[in-house]
This record gives C-alpha cells, structure tokens and sequence, in this order.
C-alpha cells in the first residue's frame, strides 16, 4: 500500500489557483452544518491540473475511498463527490450475513441462554480480516454496509453492554484504510429479533412487552425453525419473512415506533428504575445503544456514516383491518393469522387460519385452513407487566364474548387511527420521522455533523413524499430491492416478472419479460423507478442501493452439484446492469466468510453469499496484491460481479454500459459547471439520463479514474477509444485502475470512450430475447399461414 505522505505531498489547497507541490495537502476543514450553509467547502487541487503531469502518478488508485484517496468524501445533490469535485460511483457489499448471529449459536437448543452469547468474530476473526479485505478489494467492493446488531452490544440486558464486542469491532474498522475501505454502520434487523424469527433486538426486549420466550413458536407467534438450521427444504422456503405479520413481530415494532399511543397502559420500569411506557422504555435503550456504538467507532477514518434500522417494518400501525394485511407490502405463507387470529392465537385459543401456497401469476393464494395452537398455550408470562393477558385485550382491541364463547373484535379501526384524537395516523410522519431525527442528532452530537445518515423506507415501497420535509442532514436514500419473484420460488430462466408493476396493477402481460435481453430490461426498469421517484420526492439527493443480490441455491440447487453457475450469472449480470445504467451505487447482498453450500448463510435457509468458504483456498496459500488471483478462489460469478466501473469522475457521468460477454464498455461523462444556478425540474421529471449540469462545486482534477479488474485485463491489450487529441491515458494493472486525463474543460464538453479487450473474454452466456429464439418459429408459422390463406383465395 502507497504511504500517507507520499500521497499527501502531491495535493494542496485551492486558494488563488496556483499550485505549490512542495506543501503538503490540509484535510478538508470540519464544519458544523450552519457553518457549511454559510460558505463553500474547501477544496484540494490534484496534480493533473499540471500540464506536465502523467496519467497515474499518484499513488492512490480508482476504488480507494480512504482519505489518501479521496481527500473525503461528502455529498452534493444526488451525487457522492470527493475532495476534488469528482463524482464518486460507491460499490461494493454487505457484510455480512454471519453477523445476525452470534458466534456460537446453538440451533439445537435455540433459544437456549440468550444472555450470555458473543458476537465477537462477526463477520469473521480478525486474524483473518487481511484475506477478506484484500479480496474485497481486489473485486473492487469497497464500500461496505458493515451490519452490527442490537442483540451483538445489549444482550445481556438492559444498560448491560458488551464491551468486547465493541472493541473488536473497533480494532476491525481501524483497520479498512489500509485496504481503500470506507462503510456505512448499519444497525440490522429481520423479524424484530432472532427470538421472533429473524435478527437484531436482544431477548430481553421481547420479555419486555410480556411474551414468554418459550411458547410463542408453539402458538404461532413466530417462525422459529430458521433459527434451527431449517429454512432449505421445498416446505420450509422462504416463510421467515411472513414473520413480520405474526403476533411476536407486529406487537414489538407496533410498541417500538407507538406504544404511547397505542398500549399506553404498558408500563415498565427502566433501568434507572422508572416507571415509563414501553415506547419511551425500548427507544431509550435503543438510543443509548446506538450512542455506545457512535462513541466506538464514529471517530474511525474508515467509517462515513451511519443507518438506524433495516428494512423497518409499521407492526399493527396502519394495518388496514384485523382481518387482513396490506399485501402490497407483505406476504402470504404458510399459516398467516391475521392480527384478529394472532391475538387469540397468542391468548391461548385453538384458531383456524388460513394456510397460503405459491402460485402463478400472484405469488400465493389461499388452499386450505388449519387449526393452530391446539394446546391452548399461552404466548404471554403470567408473571409480565400484563400479567398473562394478550397486551391488545388489556387495551380493548377485542375481548372474548362469554355468552357466546367467541371472541369479539372491540375495535376494528383501532391502529389505522390515534385511539383518543380520532385522527388517522401515518407511521412515516407521526413515528418514524422523530426517531429518525432524535437518532441523527445524537449519533451525530458524538462523532461529527458531517457523517452521513443512511435511511432507507419500507420494504418494496418508493420514497415517500414526506421523507423531503423531515430528512435529517447529509441524508443518503437507501432503499433495497431484490427479484421478488425469483426469491419467492427460488427459481430463474428465461422468464421474468416485473413483480414491482405487477403489485400496483399493472396488466399482467406487460410485466412478463423474456431471455436475459428482457431481465436486463426488465430490472433496469424497476431498479430506475426507485430512483427517480427518490430524485423526485427529495429533490435530488443520493440514491445508494443498500441491498440486492441473487440466491445461490436457486433452481433446487442444481449448481451445487454441477459446479455450473451460469443462471445465477445470468440474474447477477442483469441486476448489475440495471444498476450501472441508473448511475447509482450499491452493496449487494452479501459477502458472508462463512458459506458453505450446505448451510448457506446459516440463516432462515438462505444462501446469497457468492464467497462460499468451502471453495476457498486456505489463507496460507493466498497472496493479498491487487493483481493476486489467488484470492478469487471461493468466489462463485465473479464475471458477473467483478466489473469495470467509473469509480471517480472529473465530470457528470450520464451513461455506462458494460458488456460482460466481452468485457467493453462505454463511458460518457459531460464537464460541469460551478454557477450557483440551480437546475430547475417539475415534479415527475427528473431523469438518471439528465443530471443536473450545473450548481456542481469546482472541479478540481482532471483525472478521472475507472476500475479495470485484474482479472479481465490480465494477459490482454486495454484499448481505449474516443479520446481527443491532448487526451491521454494509462492502464496499471497493479492498482487495477485506468487513468483519463482529459484536457478540454469547457462547460457542457462531452467526453465519450470505449474501452475494449484484445482479445475480447469468452462469452459466458448468449443474450437472448424472445424474437431471437421464437421468432424464426414465429415467421414461419405466419408465413404457412399466408401461405394457406392465399391458397384458398386464389381458389
């Protein structure tokens, strides 16, 4: 790795334009956010501005997002930029999966003794971190989403916090600038909690609100099998995420986000010994969490920001009846009680509930019911703070009517509105928002105004309207999205389904798209509606995917056993084209250390890792240079995922598009202007094909520079078309980068290359669509068709 000083000799500050190499760089100034609103940033000049300067001659290279690479890293409009103005493409993983489990589960005995469990070792030990950090860095994914989980500081119990744990993190994350690594700390939770079916609140939570730890997988309150190493088998798939729905799940988060307003008789005392309200009782721990965490690492060069909460789910707030879900947002497997059937459930009532199967076009429908709990068992403790009752009876939601022997709802409207104003409530602006904000400032208060805040909405829903008015500061948008219907069955080919359109009514034949042509198209598609809507609704800020990826074990894992991956190639290649002609950056989900291809993820059965453990050479048998391909061993779909990319842009980009079937690429990027003029849009048109021009802060460098993976150009000629006369380039290997110096920066120049291998890879796939393999069959039937009708004409 370049040295510190060796870099930072070759960078100033901007003053009156004239460049002093023998002085070196100042860091961009910290400021506080009323400060940053009063004056421009500061900016670092870059050695390329002089006319003798050779492409490259820094020691840094195209993915290095450390402080020597970058000069810092901060937003502007609905880009991520650097020191020197450039335009930053972000890519790389979540990681990891290993990490909402601790590192000795026990699925035997799952639950076991939640207290006393270790996270320590989650992603991996950090004796190995220099083989896992170099070969993200050699696949040119570094940016991470690093996921910590509540239940990893706090599960010991309420104030009592794992401090093991932190340092370990702490010593982890000291580590990324040495390898180019910045992250996002990502607080993850599925399912409230591993003791309701998923990951991220300690148990103590739930025994909180009252719920026996023991018996709410009996009642039907949670799916717990995953938790047991179950989750692979044809009956088991994919029924974790309906966890949400069920009475464990819905009843924390609806207390988490609204207890005040909706189980205001809850009362719990915290651990200073004050009797408050569930709501203030679980945020309280919550926030006193996270500032812990802050206080660990937000001080760490390598860590640029901060997300409070995956994928966060409303419980009961807003749930259109107790008899039914908003299925727009939730699925339906398996036994689904509706929040009506989960309360008797829970109350210790055998209850029919209706029993889903997948399906085609809608991915479930109902077949059959089944009696639940027929043990009569009850999910609440006597001994909690509702001493045995189920928490919505006690607040009069639905009671049991003992002359008919039946229960009764009381309430059907009671979470869609505030049970006392009367008014209709929206989970985003009366719950969401002023945690998210209290979060913000006080993750901020202890690391620096200047983190930036990773949000992110609901699962499958576009960003809504309100979030633009209630944002916190230097806030990235960072919605997740995935093939649902690939996901749901498990299964991929030559037909997709824009499941996106198809949930908000479009006509089903529009959705069906066919051959890797039409997936192509079909995820551009979904993936640039997130996006624009998100450009339109915040009025320009940045859009990073925070997660999407493809199940290894898809098709019954077929690929296993074949060692021919080629169909999840096919759906990674897709999903990474869509990305790249969105322009947004991504962390794809998910680099897990510990995969195998019998365990997968080791979580609810999934297996999205393409790292896979036992394919890997040992660690003592690797090299950890950028130009090493040893670390490619235990990496599944590399060609899909390992790809070129504009990394930092002396320029707007406003189109890439890469072929992995050859390995070239074309890359157009448009000079800037710093005129404080703003580029006015209407709502509704705001496009990923026209970013704004203009407002952009100087432009610094005149370097910009792609990552060209090793493992493409090894062994072959780098060609670069397009290029003016002045222009020049050079492509290093060893850094994996390929340097453009540009020397034209009159305003609104465009710059446009083509890059290509000699000789070009071999194809992995064909690109197929549906009149390239049924159109000869088409025409031919057509033209017997003719054939017959002018047959009968003439006679």
């Amino acid at each position: 790795m370049p040295n510190s000083s060796s870099l930072e000799a070759l960078f100033v500050l901007v003053d009156d334009g004239r460049q002093d190499t023998s002085s070196p760089p100042v860091a961009p100034e910290k400021v506080t956010e009323v400060e940053a609103k009063d004056r421009s940033p500061t900016l670092l000049t870059h050695p390329s501005n002089n006319p003798s300067y050779i492409p490259g001659s820094i020691p840094s290279y195209a993915h290095d997002w450390s402080q020597n690479g970058t000069g810092g890293l901060r937003t502007h409009g609905r880009h991520f930029i650097d020191a020197y103005g450039r335009v930053c493409n972000l890519r790389g993983v979540n990681l990891s999966g290993s990490s909402k489990s601790p590192a000795d589960h026990d699925h035997e005995n799952f639950p076991g003794d939640d207290k006393f469990v270790t996270f320590v070792g989650r992603p991996f030990p950090l004796e190995e971190a220099p083989e896992h950090f170099a070969r993200l860095r050699r696949w040119g994914l570094t940016f991470i989403r690093f996921l910590v989980t509540w239940e990893a500081v706090e599960h010991e119990g309420p104030g009592i916090y794992d401090r093991e744990y932190l340092d370990y993190i702490r010593s982890l994350l000291s580590l990324l600038p040495n390898y180019g690594i910045s992250v996002f700390v990502s607080l993850h939770q599925d399912v409230w909690s591993r003791y309701s079916g998923g990951s991220g609140a300690p148990a103590w939570t739930l025994e909180a609100v009252g719920f026996d730890l023991r018996a709410i997988e009996d009642v039907g309150a949670a799916w717990l099998l995953g938790m047991r190493g179950r989750g692979h088998v044809e009956a088991e798939r994919g029924i974790w995420p309906c966890g949400y729905q069920k009475l464990s799940a819905a009843t924390m988060a609806t207390c988490f986000w609204a207890g005040a307003t909706y189980a205001p008789k809850l009362l719990v005392k915290d651990r200073h010994g004050r009797e408050v309200n569930i709501q203030q009782y679980l945020q309280n721990a919550f926030l006193d969490m996270w500032e812990l965490v802050a206080r660990s690492v937000g001080d760490l060069e390598g860590v640029l920001g901060f997300e409070m909460m995956n994928e966060p789910h409303r419980g009961y707030i807003q749930v259109p009846s107790l008899h039914a879900f908003d299925y727009s947002t939730d699925l339906r497997l398996s036994h689904v009680p509706s929040a009506f059937q989960s309360f008797q459930l829970g109350a210790g009532h055998p209850t029919l509930v209706s029993t889903w199967t997948r399906s085609f076009p809608m991915p479930t429908k109902k077949t059959s019911t089944t009696l639940l709990n027929t043990s009569k068992r009850k999910a609440w403790r006597p001994d909690g703070p509702t001493n045995g009752r189920c928490l919505w009876e006690l607040h009069h939601v639905w009671g049991w009517d003992n002359v008919k022997d039946q229960p009764v709802v009381l309430q059907e409207n009671y979470f869609s509105k505030n049970p006392v104003t009367g008014k209709k409530v929206d989970w985003y602006t009366d719950f969401y928002y002023p945690l998210l904000n209290q979060w913000a400032e006080r993750v901020r208060t202890f690391t620096s105004p200047d983190k930036l805040i990773f949000v992110e909405p609901i699962p499958n829903e576009f960003c809504p309207t309100s979030l633009a008015e209630h944002q916190p500061p230097n806030m990235v948008f960072a919605p997740h999205w995935y093939d649902l219907n690939a996901l749901f069955a498990k299964a991929y080919g030559d037909f997709t389904v824009n499941v996106q359109g198809l949930s908000r009514g479009m006509f089903p034949l529009k959705t069906f798209y066919w051959g890797h042509k039409g997936a192509r198209e079909n995820y551009t598609l979904q993936i640039r509606n997130i996006v624009e809507k998100a450009y339109d609704a915040l009025d320009e800020r940045p859009v990073l995917l925070g997660e999407c990826g493809v199940p290894m074990d898809m098709n019954k894992g077929e690929a296993f056993e074949t060692g021919d991956f080629k169909w999840q190639a096919r759906m990674m290649d897709a999903l990474i084209t869509a990305l790249e002609q969105s322009l947004i950056g991504f962390t794809l989900w998910n680099y897990n250390p510990a995969n195998d291809d019998q365990r997968g993820d080791d979580w609810n059965g999934e297996n999205f890792s393409w790292f896979s453990r036992g394919r890997a050479l040992p660690p003592s048998l690797l090299y950890y240079e950028q130009d090493a391909p040893s670390l490619d061993n235990g990496g599944r779909i590399l060609q899909s995922i390992v790809r070129p990319y504009a990394a930092k842009t002396a320029g707007i980009p406003i189109h890439f598009q890469y072929e992995m079937n050859t390995g070239a690429f074309t890359y157009t990027w448009v000079n800037s202007t710093p005129n404080p003029a703003s580029q006015t849009y209407l709502k509704g048109e705001k496009s990923v094909f026209k970013p704004p021009r203009t407002g952009h802060p100087a432009l610094t460098s005149l370097e910009t520079e792609i990552f060209l993976p090793s493992q493409l150009a090894h062994g072959r000629r780098v060609i670069v078309k397009g290029l003016d006369p002045g222009d020049e380039h050079r492509y290093d290997e060893s850094r994996q980068t390929l340097f453009i110096v540009c020397q034209d920066t009159t305003l609104d120049k465009v710059h446009s290359i083509v890059v290509s291998l000699d000789p070009p890879l071999a194809p992995a796939f064909a690109v197929n669509d549906f009149w390239g393999d049924f159109g000869g069959v088409i025409t031919s039937i057509l033209v017997a068709i003719a054939a017959i009708l002018a047959y009968f004409f003439l006679l």
